[in-house]
């Protein structure tokens, strides 16, 4: 059984697809992405790198310069302690900005052309110090004895790094170097050095924070020192707008992908096997697919294996695809509500969203055909 809501934006439908005998009840959203009207965006939390919001709350806050949200699904997988939860496990870039770094998973991303791509992506940033030291570094994340962390603007509050050394940065070159974006290189001056502590990030600075077992390898590092910051990852990511990490990749070339998963695994490897709540992003040369399967509800539906979520991704056409976070999190919105039933009984908070916007210029063109009496559907 399947129900339809027509949606009076051309190019862009909703769909409840039901089987009862299994049971199922999978959510589907379809975007023309032949149709430039429709562009692709992430949302974080708050509009910072951490916290955590219902799906709803961060499209009410994303700006209007940035079109109006006709459909969303929840976002990646991210860090639930308590000091940073929310921060995503993996890259996640906003309006061009690094909230996060890669960590290896399969990765979505909008190119400057607007092409999406989706590959396993490798972080390269790197730090090197005057004496020609060079040490990988990550972004606003938890602090660690053996991780340089860079925390920008996003952070959005003091870090605590009590056993390490803090570097407060600003830029050398005199020119723009915030937000922070892929495939740049800067030049930072330190500006202060301070003990691990409660150091707070300036809002045109960053903030170098080291763990205390890379303490020896940043003795030539003083106040007025130049580092050299890079962002490059692998596969290099040129011109990204949007950007975000889920993982395993279900879909590539239009092949199934083999979950390499056992149930001797860890629960995060096994639950690949189990039936949950899932949430997918998927595409081909023509459309986008937004997918959530309802889960952990007997009567009406008890969710989908990867393999049978990557089977579901084929048969819709996808020729890639992604699984995002599922269980609670998962959630579809479209048309100003939330779609699915989630299976906590409410939309859980979450770290972060992909959403389909309608850009300014085609909402002008829509409200001008409805004024003059188009109906839903026509061009």
């Amino acid at each position: 059984m399947t129900g339809n809501a027509p949606s009076a934006i051309p190019g862009l439908t909703y769909t409840n697809e039901r089987n009862p005998a299994i049971p199922w009840s999978v959510h589907v959203v379809k975007v023309d992405r032949t149709n430039p009207q429709f562009a692709i965006l992430t949302s974080h939390a708050g509009g910072g790198a951490l916290g955590m919001s219902p799906l709803r709350q961060q499209i009410a806050a994303v700006s209007s310069d940035s079109g109006q949200v006709v459909a969303a699904i929840n976002g990646g997988f991210y860090l639930r302690e308590q000091a940073f939860a929310g921060c995503p496990r993996g890259l996640q870039v906003i309006n061009r900005e690094v909230l996060s770094a890669p960590n290896g998973n399969a990765t979505f991303w909008i190119d400057v052309l607007r092409e999406p791509h989706l590959a396993n992506v490798h972080s390269q940033f790197l730090v090197a110090l005057p004496d020609g030291t060079v040490i990988r570094f990550e972004v606003n994340g938890p602090p660690a004895d053996h991780v340089a962390m860079l925390y920008t603007p996003a952070i959005g509050s003091a870090i605590t790094n009590r056993n390490g050394r803090d570097l407060v940065l600003e830029s050398a070159e005199g020119r723009r170097w915030l937000p922070l974006q892929l495939n740049r290189t800067c030049v930072a001056r330190v500006r202060e050095e301070k003990p691990g502590g409660n150091t707070g990030v300036p809002t045109n600075g960053m903030v170098l924070s080291i763990g205390r077992q890379l303490l020896r390898r940043f003795d030539s590092v003083k106040a007025g020192s130049l580092l050299r910051l890079s962002t490059e990852c692998s596969p290099r990511l040129t011109g990204v707008q949007a950007a975000l990490s889920g993982g395993p990749a279900l879909v590539l070339g239009g092949k199934r992908r083999k979950v390499r998963a056992s149930i001797d695994d860890p629960y995060e490897l096994s639950s690949m096997l189990e039936r949950h709540p899932r949430t997918a992003f998927g595409w081909n040369e023509r459309c986008y697919f937004l997918v959530v399967v309802d889960g952990r509800q007997r009567d009406l539906s008890v969710g989908m294996t990867l393999e049978e979520l990557s089977a579901y991704m084929v048969k819709l056409g996808c020729e890639e695809a992604l699984n995002l976070d599922g269980g609670g999190s998962s959630t579809l919105w479209f048309n100003g509500e939330v779609c699915n039933e989630p299976c906590d009984g409410y939309e859980r908070p979450v770290a972060n969203g992909l959403l389909v916007v309608l850009q300014q210029s085609a909402r002008r063109e829509f409200s001008r055909s409805a004024s003059n009496g188009a109906g839903p559907g026509t061009p």
